[in-house]
């Protein structure tokens, strides 16, 4: 027999969070970072010269590739970039075109979560305990409140930050992930939605490189439908394992079955928690309460179907070796969990939250404005030493306009730590209010005040500038085996045309890059080292740069 519902929740407890205070964080966490810099090294340049490719015509949207090398296998996350970069050409500039189809994507995260929260909470044993004397939560004020509170989980996980923001396809299996929460969360209280829902998260979920979760969580959700005692939800069943049969053919047919296991080693047991801790945080302590506190009641939906999700997201980055790609994908599963811990949390453990996030985040800001004021004035002397030594170089410019914005964003901060500890007592949601509002305006001062810096860190237009010093705009570049973000930097911002392919060398091209961390290039037999170029932020990878013997320079 079950232990009495843990959850004790007043009609004041549950007032929802107002939409306007609720899309005023979403709009602060969804728009930094769109506006004003290049694609960042590594995956997002890599994903993003891909897209360019099929864009401009360089290369097959069946079969894309990138300086002649076959790029990732997840095509449609790559269509949508592409086709974003092509509709909105030319009134918008591709990068911003790309990160806006993303961007998008994110925003259909956030939503998918709250509406599978929402539909979680209404359910039988999910919802509060009737109070003695009366004045309890009405179920659907209950449900939303639920729900407010997975979105703010949602937009506080320090892991979503970075990765949340840039044109990778795993948006696009974040997306489908949360898509199909809500497909099993809303199937007893619709019809078709729940199905449509179910057999479009599960292919594209395949579609977009991740066809293995797809078949774990369609098992898994399956499985979850068949112990349910809603008929809707039993029936849905059937619709589960069509879309999860639909998502292997059609990841056989596009071909993105790839083997990516890599069992963690003995080194990684310490990494991969310390790895948890961060990325989770401030999910987990939330979640491992929730699962405590709710133990008896495990294998109900409200807590089932986000399980399902976030252990599905957890085994994945263990059989990757820790990957915090696949990490990201439970996230919608651990803010779900973590928003069912506050209807039990208990008043001290709020109020330490709210202490902890109110210090934190004010420092963090208090510092960011420091070094802003720092880089722009020199003052203080020390900051600004430390910026000229990490960024050699740097000319930062002035933007009022970023200025304004950090400006009123830092207002709003203050603003929200009065209205939270003054006003908003007994709301449900009332713990994570400012975690997401803190994790948001760091998002919003980072990508205003410190883009300058952080913009020149990490691109690679320095380094194609330095390029562009000893090569012309028409001569084409051998760069056999080189990393996929400086082929998609050479293609994207030096426009040349680029043969990354083993054989490379022995085309006919007369430029030949080579990357390493020697501090004299390697002699090449045909070819004459002519100059060993270094992004300015980087102490150990050499760029060295050689022209074909015989060949004019």
């Amino acid at each position: 027999m079950n232990s009495p519902i843990p959850a004790l929740v007043t009609a004041r407890g549950a007032r929802p969070l107002p939409r306007l205070a609720l899309l005023a964080l979403a709009a602060a966490y969804l728009l930094p970072g769109l506006f004003g810099r290049d694609p960042w090294r590594h995956a997002d340049l890599a994903a993003f010269g891909q897209m360019m490719s099929m864009a401009d015509g360089r290369s097959s949207w069946l079969a894309p590739t990138l300086g002649g090398v076959p790029g990732d296998a997840a095509l449609l996350p790559h269509w949508l970039g592409a086709a974003a970069i092509l509709l909105l050409s030319p009134l918008v500039q591709p990068p911003l075109a790309a990160r806006l189809a993303f961007a998008l994507l994110l925003a259909l995260t956030l939503l998918f979560t709250w509406a599978a929260s929402r539909h979680l909470a209404l359910t039988d044993a999910a919802q509060p305990l009737p109070l003695a004397f009366g004045g309890e939560a009405e179920p659907v004020d209950y449900a939303r409140a639920v729900a407010d509170a997975a979105v703010l989980a949602l937009m506080a996980t320090l892991g979503l930050l970075q990765l949340g923001h840039e044109t990778t396809p795993e948006l696009a299996q974040l997306a489908c992930v949360a898509l199909l929460a809500y497909a099993l969360a809303a199937a007893p209280f619709r019809r078709w939605q729940p199905r449509l829902a179910v057999v479009a998260a599960l292919p594209l979920l395949a579609g977009s490189g991740a066809p293995a979760i797809a078949l774990v969580l369609g098992l898994a959700g399956a499985e979850v439908c068949r112990r349910s005692g809603y008929p809707a939800v039993r029936a849905l069943r059937r619709w589960v394992l069509a879309a999860t049969a639909l998502a292997i053919a059609l990841a056989w047919l596009m071909g993105t079955w790839q083997w990516r296991v890599a069992l963690p080693q003995p080194r990684d047991l310490l990494a991969i928690p310390r790895q948890w801790l961060w990325f989770l945080w401030p999910a987990w302590p939330l979640v491992l309460w929730t699962l405590w506190r709710w133990r008896q009641y495990v294998l109900f939906r409200h807590l089932a179907v986000p399980l399902v999700v976030a252990a599905t997201g957890l085994g994945a980055s263990l059989a990757m070796g820790g990957s915090d790609r696949a990490l990201m994908l439970a996230l919608p599963g651990m803010a779900m969990l973590a928003a069912f811990a506050l209807p039990t949390l208990r008043r001290s453990a709020s109020a330490a939250i709210d202490w902890f996030s109110m210090f934190f985040f004010s420092g963090a800001a208090i510092t960011i404005w420091v070094l802003y004021s720092a880089m722009q004035t020199g003052v203080p002397a020390k900051p600004a030493a430390n910026i000229a030594k990490l960024a050699p170089g740097l000319v930062p410019g002035f933007s009022p306009l970023a200025l304004g914005a950090a400006a009123l964003g830092t207002l709003a901060w203050l603003w929200l730590l009065r209205w939270r500890t003054g006003r908003q007592r007994e709301a449900l949601w009332k713990s994570l209010v400012l975690p997401a509002g803190g994790v948001a305006l760091g998002w919003l001062l980072t990508m205003t005040l410190l883009l300058p810096p952080l913009d020149y860190a990490r691109s690679n237009r320095t380094l194609v500038q330095r390029v562009g010093a000893h090569v012309n705009a028409d001569e084409c570049i051998a760069a056999p085996r080189a990393a996929a973000s400086l082929v998609a930097a050479l293609e994207v911002l030096g426009g040349w045309r680029v043969d990354a392919r083993p054989q490379a060398a022995a085309g006919p091209c007369t430029v030949l890059l080579r990357t390493g961390a020697a501090a004299q290039g390697p002699q090449v037999d045909g070819w004459t080292l002519r100059a060993t170029l270094q992004r300015p932020t980087d102490r150990s990878e050499r760029t060295w740069l050689y022209r074909r013997a015989g060949s004019a320079s």
